[in-house]
């Protein structure tokens, strides 16, 4: 039985979530790097990157119901979920939102700028938290205070894009030695796409051999344009 039946009462705001768009792809990131994955993105952010890829998610969304929403995740042969955004956890439905999914078998991930609480994000949903280096201009709205939330599902990305965000994020995981660096299930370096090649990162990730850290690439971009949406 589809987990999407609602009421027959008007939907409310409180039902509702501002979606810019929901896809099917490779996930091309993480440790379920590619995976086929359903991926929901929210409209909405309150960082503004460097680097940022997905601008086009700040304004352009549309309101749809929570069951909407999980009916048209169904439609896809799938039982792999993202949230994404923009920063999904400016719209508190969606703790709602990735609960059901994991209610009705999904495996669930989220990715979030870190810049906000992610305690009340459902235990059984995987956290992929940026910690964000100072190229990305957005340094300063790291919440430190997730660190300490952190446990065996969930994952850290670093973006780098100079050798001095590289600096920055090696003393980041060394400080973190032991503490949050021993419970994460991964510690991801990844470059910012045409801003420092796979290679130079990688020279740096084999010369340093840092506890826990592996370098990933945007695998989507590899296989799509890098500017193509809905991938």
């Amino acid at each position: 039985m589809s987990t999407a039946v609602e009421s027959s009462k008007p939907p409310t705001a409180a039902d509702t979530l501002t979606i810019n768009e929901i896809f099917y792809s490779i996930q091309g990131e993480s440790t379920f790097a590619g995976q086929p994955c359903i991926f929901v993105r929210l409209t909405g952010c309150d960082l503004r990157c460097t680097y940022c890829d997905t601008e086009y998610a700040f304004y352009e969304g549309k309101r749809r119901t929570l069951g909407e929403i999980i009916a048209e995740v169904e439609k896809h042969p799938c039982r792999l979920v993202e949230v994404t955004g923009g920063e999904p956890l400016l719209q508190k439905r969606v703790h709602t939102l990735m609960s059901r999914l994991c209610d009705a078998g999904y495996t669930v991930l989220i990715e979030t700028s870190g810049a906000h609480d992610i305690g009340p994000v459902d235990s059984r949903v995987h956290r992929i938290m940026d910690l964000k280096c100072p190229s990305s201009g957005e340094c300063a709205r790291n919440r430190i205070e997730n660190l300490p939330l952190l446990g065996v599902r969930d994952e850290v990305k670093f973006v780098i894009g100079t050798e001095e965000d590289y600096a920055w994020a090696k003393a980041q995981v060394l400080a973190g030695v032991p503490g949050w660096t021993d419970r994460v299930n991964a510690i991801l370096f990844s470059p910012v796409f045409g801003k420092m090649t796979p290679l130079e990162l990688a020279t740096r990730v084999m010369a340093d051999a840092l506890p826990r850290v592996r370098m990933q690439i945007q695998m989507h971009k590899l296989i799509w344009e890098p500017n193509q949406r809905g991938v």
